[in-house]
């Protein structure tokens, strides 16, 4: 969930304005410098009391607000939603069936499908029955070739039950990595030569007898849920989440974002469940403050942005969640259409985002469009996390918000700022960061130093080295880093993050190559909505065509040109660079279902572009400059 990246958006015209007045919880800290020049930041406010367990809230809820819609999806005719005391219904009732079947950590449920309804449900009735769930990604089924990723973690996970919305669809994945003993769930579809026990069938199972028990047998260490994260070039990681630290968690985010209490959050989202971002902290935030959250199938991309759009004008969020390029593609239609604009700002507190810098232009244009809707700038907010911090962890203020700072811990949380290569790598520690990795105690006890914080592997420097308390800047990956053959080092993230707002819109991210060679080179992701700018008879998805494209070219090396000439030494002199022309992998884990690039994993892929960068005869795929 990190922020990553340390552009420092330029105030536009609309900075004169003033920013929308939220009740929000500016972290403070008390600072501990060691002779090493470790140094601890430990938030000065202690962390609330928390439930033991997240469906504790669910029948908080369904008592006080049984009828308020929790979720909502596009349906034929309108919008499906299930309230709260429908929630606790088919929650119960699920669990039932989940008792039943002796599920546990041992045989947990894997869910296949992207965000739903029924997913939701099959999620809070393991939650309501302590038996944990691990929602995997739709790509790993749908869009993977081999199938690799899939077949590891159902090794690593041994389900006792998988359920995908759509027997139909997942049919090819489910014959090919699902034994004959395993029970498969489906809301809809069949699969020729299995049984597949329908959805309907868990939602009518009669409450067990020991359902009442087994709830309250749940606790803050029992395991909630699995989350799937990459590892650096191989296969998943399945992070344990206990209860306590998504409950925890929860009462962080809210305690920091106070304007939660202020009214019922409503969320209009499409980030994928498979994710700490979508999966526990939207969800969990719509849940623990008795929100509503509407589901939307649309994509930043093109052909998936425009339902994202037909939500907007039709439900007024009063936070909205996004990544950096969703926000960029909604940018020409809040320009344009004077309805979406007057939804979307209609009841605003905030918009939040995580995963990449937000660029000065978009971060700009966002606040331009606020002050006129409304006469006022509205919060952007961000922040630190990771899938092992369950993943609010450090957060900014609104008054200080920019890309690239994330601010400082949240009550809570404790940080540990450790000097690395002239660095400071961040760790962390709370009762919201997990115990460790699923039947993976080497990888634990690696993500894990002597005093038992976890180790993010992210780098910060301080906003200001005089005042700490004015909180961090994402300073790069540390393993990303790397030293070019002088023994220079050069710093891979905030290089990246500048060499994308120079070459805005045309790139989405670049991959740095140069460890041990004289100069620094690139091979830059392209981003086809940028590049349709430039040239707009370019095909919708023709990666090839849009890389070979001599007016994407010729406008690619005019801002490459420029880069350059800001360069202030060889750490920071990129003079080569290849436009990649074939998609990034997900089977090679060059790239994840959202979007993220592995670094490690592309050089190590596309060695042979690599050399072709650094010959001493180019091709003409290579770009090069000085």
């Amino acid at each position: 969930m990190s922020a990553q990246g340390n552009m420092v958006a330029s105030p536009g015209a609309s900075a004169a304005h003033p920013l929308r007045t939220i009740s929000f919880s500016d972290p403070a800290v008390t600072v501990e410098r060691r002779s090493d020049g470790t140094i601890y930041l430990r938030p000065a406010k202690a962390l609330g009391e928390y439930p033991p367990r997240l469906t504790d809230r669910l029948h908080h809820w369904a008592r006080s607000e049984p009828n308020r819609v929790f979720m909502a999806e596009r349906a034929p005719g309108g919008w499906r939603q299930i309230t709260y005391a429908q929630l606790l219904t088919a929650s119960r009732h699920i669990a039932s069936a989940l008792l039943g079947r002796g599920l546990s950590a041992e045989k947990p449920v894997v869910i296949l499908s992207g965000n739903s309804i029924d997913h939701a449900l099959v999620a809070f009735g393991a939650l309501y029955a302590g038996v944990p769930f691990c929602p995997v990604s739709p790509a790993y089924s749908l869009v993977s070739k081999d199938y690799g990723k899939l077949a590891f973690l159902m090794k690593l996970l041994t389900p006792g039950l998988i359920f995908v919305d759509d027997a139909d669809k997942f049919a090819d994945a489910l014959n090919t990595n699902v034994p004959p003993g395993n029970e498969i769930v489906a809301a809809q579809g069949a699969l020729p030569g299995r049984d597949v026990t329908r959805l309907s069938d868990l939602l009518a199972t009669p409450e067990h007898p020991r359902l009442d028990a087994a709830h309250d047998a749940i606790g803050p260490d029992t395991t909630a849920k699995f989350l799937l994260t990459s590892g650096s070039t191989g296969n998943p990681k399945a992070v344990i989440n206990t209860q306590a630290m998504i409950c925890a968690n929860q009462v962080m985010i809210r305690e920091t974002m106070a304007f939660l209490k202020d009214e019922p959050p409503v969320i209009v989202d499409w980030l994928p469940w498979n994710h700490t971002f979508g999966g526990n902290h939207n969800i969990g935030l719509t849940l623990y403050n008795g929100g509503s959250m509407y589901l939307d199938q649309g994509k930043p991309m093109p052909g998936g942005i425009e339902e994202t759009v037909r939500n907007l004008r039709e439900i007024s969020p009063t936070i909205y969640f996004n990544v950096p390029k969703g926000y960029e593609s909604l940018l020409p239609y809040l320009r344009d259409d004077s309805h979406l604009r007057q939804r979307f700002f209609a009841r605003l507190h905030a918009m939040f985002f995580s995963g990449a810098a937000l660029s000065p232009y978009v971060w700009n244009s966002l606040d331009e469009l606020a002050v006129r809707q409304t006469g006022s700038r509205v919060p952007v907010l961000t922040g630190l996390g990771a899938t092992e911090t369950a993943p609010f962890f450090m957060s900014v203020n609104p008054s200080t918000s920019r890309s690239g700072h994330v601010g400082l811990p949240v009550p809570g949380n404790e940080a540990k700022l450790v000097p690395n290569n002239g660095k400071l790598e961040v760790r962390a520690k709370g009762p919201n960061v997990t115990p460790g990795y699923w039947r993976q105690p080497e990888l634990t006890a690696d993500a894990f130093d002597e005093e038992g914080f976890y180790k993010f592997g992210d780098a910060l420097k301080p906003a200001d080295p005089n005042d700490l308390h004015a909180g961090f800047d994402f300073d790069g990956r540390i393993a990303e880093d790397f030293k070019l053959a002088s023994g220079t080092w050069v710093s891979v993230g905030p290089l990246r993050a500048r060499f994308i707002a120079a070459c805005a819109p045309l790139v989405r991210d670049v991959v740095i190559a140069g460890i041990n060679r004289d100069e620094i080179s690139a091979l830059v992701v392209l981003d086809l909505d940028g590049c349709r700018l430039i040239n707009p008879t370019l095909p919708l998805d023709d990666l090839a065509a849009t890389a070979a494209d001599p007016l994407v070219r010729d406008a690619f090396r005019e801002r490459f040109a420029k880069f350059l000439a800001s360069s202030t030494g060889s750490s920071t002199r990129i003079t080569r660079a290849i436009l990649i022309d074939t998609p990034l992998s997900i089977d090679r884990s060059e790239v994840t279902d959202k979007g993220s690039i592995n670094q490690r994993a592309v050089l190590e892929h596309r060695a042979p572009s690599i050399e072709e960068l650094y010959s001493p005869t180019p091709s003409a795929r290579v770009i090069t400059l000085g």
